[in-house]
């Protein structure tokens, strides 16, 4: 059923192949020497040189803004199935999405703005994201409540005349690290007395508003994730219009259940990716080193792991583009199912993978000199962020639990 892309994504699939062995890999050693001499300098909360020197190239190659669901202004749409293979050769270089203006948060991001802003709305901030002119921050999760359970939210956006105001305190607030970050969606409670999921908003905050602090930057095993981050970020009294309602008061939760389905599957797309490049490695590895008389390529406990991480990863694959078809021909919140077990499936393939592509690699592995550790951690993180395992293992037993007894 998914066994070829369509004609229009072998296409772009093909060029963007091609940008990647031109542009991409040659240039990986180069994009952490750029930000290991900001780090160096003390700072690396600045605009990485050879993403702005790429982002024109992309865009003259055609390969920009290649995620978006639904055509906008101009901006052709495509499905989620055709964006799949895509997202998944984006996910074997962690920072190549932004080259594309296809990276996280901004991507989901830009599809809210799209799908519940305002025209007003789309004009101020949405249209600046397609261009590539600015970035943006996502800030829900909160450091003092599970916010595995987002109706646990205790930020608050209060109604006073014509303007909110918001108080809360934020953390892990993907890309509100970066120095071209200007707009925050921030999820908070307008009525803690409406039925609990009424009681969340989404609200657009300028990065710049009086009252927002960041206070830090939090790693994530060690690494930055500079220059966009995962910042901590303080609300005091903070006044936005009123008119930066998204969707309108009491449907934050109903818009984060629509953000997170299409992140949920790109997180996934890009974790095959990243499973991929680790399996490859792991083979290339083996193929090159000698223990006891003979390659490690011909012992048969590496014969086991590269045989389990072909199916592992073919099947997580056929998952998530059963998932993104779903997604594409009865919608997001039907398809739930689908996108629940796909993303408890490809980060735990993922992290399998590169888990057994750091074991071939001895003491190398896990050092900064392979791309490896890195993706540990990167995909590790996967299996939390927009809810972790066992949320969506809960929400797929329930739909089973749903069906029914069958009676013999």
């Amino acid at each position: 059923m998914f066994a070829d892309p369509s004609p229009r994504t072998l296409d772009l699939l093909n060029r963007l192949q091609r940008f990647f062995d031109a542009h991409i890999y040659p240039n990986e050693a180069r994009y952490h020497e750029e930000l290991d001499a900001f780090r160096r300098a003390g700072n690396p909360w600045q605009v990485v040189p050879l993403i702005e020197e790429l982002k024109p190239l992309a865009r003259q190659a055609g390969l920009w803004n290649m995620f978006l669901p639904h055509a906008h202004r101009g901006v052709p749409g495509i499905s989620n199935l055709d964006y799949a293979p895509l997202c998944e050769l984006m996910g074997r270089v962690s920072w190549s999405g932004e080259v594309f203006n296809c990276s996280a948060p901004d991507t989901g991001n830009m599809e809210t703005i799209e799908r519940y802003g305002t025209e007003a709305q789309k004009d101020q901030w949405l249209e600046p994201l397609l261009a590539g002119d600015i970035r943006s921050g996502f800030l829900m999760t909160e450091p003092a409540v599970a916010s595995s359970d987002a109706t646990n939210i205790q930020c608050t956006i209060t109604r006073d005349g014509d303007a909110y105001v918001i108080n809360g305190r934020k953390w892990f607030s993907s890309g509100a690290g970066s120095p071209r970050c200007q707009i925050f969606i921030v999820m908070g409670k307008t009525d803690p007395s409406a039925p609990r999921h009424a009681q969340q908003s989404m609200v657009l905050v300028p990065r710049n508003t009086p009252g927002i602090t960041v206070l830090r930057h939090l790693s994530v095993f060690g690494y930055d994730d500079a220059p966009h981050g995962h910042m901590e970020v303080l609300l005091d009294n903070v006044r936005v219009p009123v008119a930066n309602i998204l969707l309108g008061e009491g449907r934050g939760f109903e818009i984060a259940q629509g953000r997170l389905g299409p992140g949920r599957i790109h997180h996934c797309m890009r974790s095959i990716g990243a499973a991929e490049r680790a399996l490859e490695m792991m083979c290339e590895r083996l193929r090159q080193r000698v223990a006891f008389g003979k390659p490690l390529a011909e012992q048969s406990i590496w014969h086991e792991r590269i045989a389990e991480s072909r199916c592992l990863i073919d099947q997580a694959r056929l998952l998530t583009l059963n998932a993104a078809h779903k997604m594409d021909t009865v919608g997001n919140k039907d398809a739930r199912a689908e996108i629940a077990m796909i993303k408890v499936v490809a980060p735990n393939v993922s992290c399998k993978v590169v888990d057994w592509a750091i074991q071939a690699h001895g003491a190398a592995g896990v050092s900064q000199d392979f791309w490896l550790a890195e993706a540990y951690a990167h995909q590790r993180t996967v299996r939390i962020v927009d809810g972790p395992d066992e949320v969506h293992r809960n929400a797929l037993a329930k739909i089973e639990l749903a069906k029914g007894v069958v009676r013999a």
